[in-house]
């Protein structure tokens, strides 16, 4: 696999396949190829080197000349690799997938740029004082089942189904609030935090059905998101749990909705 891609690497400067092409027949001199081309003696020499180095074409010393030539065989021992044909076979005569269904959906990314590191925006999703400082409303967290209550009446809940310190958590979660523009249904997603720098990066993958649900969840993870950057470094300051919570002013509740029923 190594020399595979020292191969493809070295195929894919069109400089590298034209000199493969005028030493295809022909054990030319490294200043006859130079001469073929626009470029620095030092360049050539550069491309040669990479074609030798991917074992491409050989040199032999003749004099005080190096001389070089394609090997062919090289080349050709490709073929089997990069021909479709022969390397997959379609899957539709399988009958194993009779016994199963498949089925394509579209994904929401979200993303915000932390200044606090990996460990700690974990955390962040994981311990509930922490994610209810920064969230603005109370959040119970208790063997991966979560819940909150937003300002404006909406309920959230559901279940970190996967919890892989500190990169990973897949969850599912539904809304218990028939005002909001969601089918029925729990919802998968999976929130990614990677390591950027001495900060982090948050990329939510949200699965959705149709193209309302995502224009929701944009907006939903789009606030979500906004109100962690805003608040995840103050709410994981060490010792600042009670004094954070006493000094911030609660959010203020916006009056229910009306309930409106779903059409049956």
């Amino acid at each position: 696999m190594r020399n595979t891609q020292k191969i493809l690497g070295a195929l894919s400067s069109p400089i590298r396949r034209e000199i493969l092409a005028l030493t295809w027949e022909r054990n030319l001199p490294a200043g006859e190829i130079a001469a073929s081309f626009e470029l620095s003696k030092p360049t050539i020499s550069e491309h040669l080197a990479v074609l030798r180095d991917a074992g491409l074409v050989t040199m032999t010393a003749v004099g005080t000349q190096r001389r070089y030539r394609a090997c062919q065989h090289v080349l050709r021992s490709l073929h089997p690799l990069l021909d479709a044909e022969e390397k997959w076979t379609f899957a539709d005569d399988l009958p194993e997938r009779a016994l199963s269904r498949a089925r394509t959906k579209a994904v929401v990314v979200a993303e915000v740029d932390l200044d606090t590191d990996q460990a700690t925006t974990y955390a962040a999703f994981a311990d509930p004082v922490v994610f209810s400082r920064w969230l603005g409303v109370p959040v119970t967290l208790d063997d991966g089942r979560f819940a909150c209550t937003l300002e404006w009446g909406t309920r959230v809940r559901g279940t970190y189904e996967i919890m892989h310190p500190p990169a990973l958590i897949g969850l599912r979660w539904d809304f218990e609030d028939d005002n909001v523009p969601v089918p029925g249904g729990e919802l998968t997603g999976y929130l990614r935090i990677r390591a950027d720098g001495s900060g982090s990066h948050v990329e939510v993958d949200q699965i959705v059905d149709d193209a309302r649900q995502a224009e929701f969840m944009e907006v939903a993870w789009t606030m979500v998101l906004g109100r962690l950057k805003a608040g995840v470094r103050e709410a994981s300051a060490p010792g600042s749990a009670l004094e954070a919570q006493a000094q911030r002013p609660e959010r203020p509740q916006r009056p229910e909705r009306p309930k409106r029923r779903r059409p049956v």
